[in-house]
């Protein structure tokens, strides 16, 4: 329950499906770009064969479900799409309408974002009804993008979308859909294109999506023209590489 002293932190633009059933971690571990046998919660991607960006989510661990933070208004494909994958396992796979995820961008409450910790906390419980306030202009002001809108549907790389630096990917948990790609890509340092923040100018054929009151814009731009992007910490060293 909240009051008005109590500061919102459900991300209404989120969604939690459940996966239960027989091994669901085995199941997903050979989907996944992220290694989900161990530790939760991680950040991951279901990818193409081509190694391309579908769906990118956080897993959560519950019991022996997981759980998957997702953008809401993808979590019906997102299901539909592993279902595919299923074929007879004894696996459910559905949206939980009793969750929500929730962030602060401090506080004691939940986990540090396993993207980057500067991101905030996370946490999934009941949704509190409220929404937060001031979770994606934190977010693009730390350069991380998430999402269709912004990595696009089979269009961008996953390495592209930075995900080795900031742990979307595992490169020791074995076979998964696109995997052949990512590493191979890896292996040869051959990250051409980067998805980038930057100031907002008139759209071009890079640019993935606008924020106009926020004055920024999510690029896909080569290496070599970066141009105004903003390069956090956490980019620039792989840059320099």
């Amino acid at each position: 329950m909240t009051d008005a002293t109590t500061p919102a932190t459900t991300l209404i633009d989120r969604a939690v499906i459940r996966l239960s059933g027989e091994d669901v971690r085995g199941f997903l571990q050979g989907l996944v770009t992220n290694d989900v046998t161990g530790p939760l919660p991680v950040w991951a991607a279901l990818l193409s064969p081509q190694g391309k960006a579908l769906f990118d989510f956080i897993i959560w661990g519950e019991g022996d479900d997981l759980l998957l933070d997702c953008e809401a208004e993808q979590a019906d494909a997102l299901a539909k799409r592993l279902t595919l994958y299923r074929l007879r396992r004894p696996i459910t796979i559905a949206r939980d309408q009793t969750l929500a995820v929730h962030w602060s961008r401090e506080g004691e409450r939940g986990v540090s974002d396993p993207r980057l910790a500067a991101l905030g906390r996370r946490w999934i419980a009941p949704a509190s009804g409220t929404a937060a306030e001031g979770w994606v202009a934190h977010r693009l002001s730390l350069g991380v993008t998430e999402g269709v809108a912004e990595l696009g549907s089979a269009e961008t790389l996953w390495l592209e979308c930075n995900a080795r630096e900031l742990n979307g990917v595992s490169f020791i948990k074995g076979c998964y859909v696109g995997q052949e790609n990512t590493a191979r890509m890896n292996y040869r340092s051959k990250v051409n294109r980067r998805l980038v923040v930057a100031p907002i100018s008139e759209p071009g054929s890079r640019t993935r999506a606008t924020y106009p009151e926020l004055g920024l814009m999510v690029e896909h731009r080569r290496i070599e023209s970066l141009g105004d992007a903003l390069i956090p910490a956490w980019l620039a060293g792989a840059l320099a590489e």
